[in-house]
């Protein structure tokens, strides 16, 4: 029997709102243990510095420009993530703690892949043994840094038997699709699809004292400009879609097109594009199984969102299957920070994380850097 590892996996999404921990025992292959899972919700200095601070990052040279706030922000995450390592550890004798950390910049035609977080200096006040830095091995390979959960997504769908051809949806900041066609590292592929929550949750932001539209409440009730839609469509498949990438940054899509709309109707009009967009992915991704009944387990914040499932659907062929991911018996508000607690003890392995078809890398490559303490 292989080793297992007690991993803690800590992931905060493109939301920018907390960090969601999960802890498993896993051999990094085919066997996953899943011991606990909590979220924790940014403080708001660091919600509203972080979004603050996102604004101002539109190019890779004001990285540079912005460095000191980084720095300041950098520590606040990183003692942000200690707290949470001591809260959430219990009697768990960790081996290994996943460290995604928060992107800030994401812009594969720059090659870079940016997250805050400090690895060296969460190990010191964690006192624990720290994998981070993902992405870079990755890059330096050919590829874009993401997405890098399929490896996980594969395990998930094999671990419950479903008939194949199967794909995980992922709505959180960014949408993704993985499509699984067999269990072989070859057999699965991944991009992101477009905007998931970004451009909702932005717009309520900037119109309410939210941070999302709870229960659609704002998108039900509005009514979508068909015109300002069109128009939107029309310059996202002039442009943005013809970079045919892989990963896309939240900074990718904005919500200028609705300004002038109602708050109801510009939620209702942004939740439209949305699903298009999401919906058109789906359907290039699936175009050799148009008649084939396939499963799509959707995980991530977005699936509580009734009405954007309800609108992807429509824009759907009926043999697409929609399931939560959580009729399966996994909490689908964690799956990311699960795959990176996978990923870290995958990471110590030495065992591949990203692949051609996933993220575009030249060779299947392994990844992360390891901080021993």
């Amino acid at each position: 029997m292989n080793k297992q590892y007690t991993c803690l996996g800590l992931m905060s999404g493109t939301s920018g709102d907390g960090v969601d921990a999960s802890i498993i025992q896993s051999d990094g292959k085919d066997k996953v243990l899943l011991l606990k899972d909590k979220y924790y919700i940014y403080e708001d200095n660091i919600f509203s510095k972080f979004h603050n601070l996102k604004k101002k990052i539109n190019f890779r040279r004001d990285l540079d420009k912005n460095i000191n706030e980084i720095k300041e922000l950098e520590n606040k995450i990183t003692i942000f993530h200690a707290k949470v390592i001591k809260d959430i550890i219990s009697n768990h004798k960790l081996d290994l703690v996943g460290f995604h950390g928060q992107t800030l910049y994401h812009n594969p035609l720059e090659k870079i892949s940016f997250q805050i977080g400090n690895g060296n200096l969460l190990s010191q006040l964690s006192k624990k043994k720290i994998v981070f830095n993902f992405r870079k091995n990755d890059i330096l390979n050919g590829g874009e840094g993401a997405p890098l959960s399929p490896i996980y997504h594969q395990f998930l769908i094999k671990s419950k038997k479903i008939n194949l051809p199967a794909c995980v949806l992922n709505i959180g900041g960014i949408s993704n699709l993985t499509l699984i066609k067999g269990y072989n590292n070859i057999d699965i592929s991944s991009k992101d699809l477009g905007p998931g929550n970004c451009l909702l949750d932005k717009w309520i932001q900037a119109n309410t004292n939210k941070n999302f539209d709870e229960d659609g409440k704002f998108s039900k009730s509005g009514e979508v400009n068909e015109i300002i839609l069109e128009q939107a469509l029309e310059i996202y498949e002039n442009n943005i879609s013809k970079k045919k990438l892989k990963s896309y940054d939240t900074k990718d899509f904005d919500i200028s097109f609705v300004r002038g709309l109602s708050i109801e109707d510009g939620a209702a009009t942004l939740l439209s594009y949305t699903a298009k967009i999401i919906a058109s992915g789906i359907s290039s991704v699936l175009r050799e199984f148009e008649k084939d009944r396939i499963n799509i387990y959707i995980c991530g914040g977005g699936r509580k969102n009734l009405n954007l499932i309800h609108n992807i659907k429509l824009n759907l062929n009926k043999n697409l299957v929609f399931n939560d991911i959580d009729t399966l018996g996994f909490a689908g508000d964690f799956i990311e920070s699960q795959a990176f607690a996978y990923l870290a003890i995958r990471s110590k392995l030495s065992l591949p994380l990203s692949f051609p078809k996933t993220t575009g890398c030249k060779t299947q490559c392994s990844g992360g850097e390891i901080i021993e303490y």
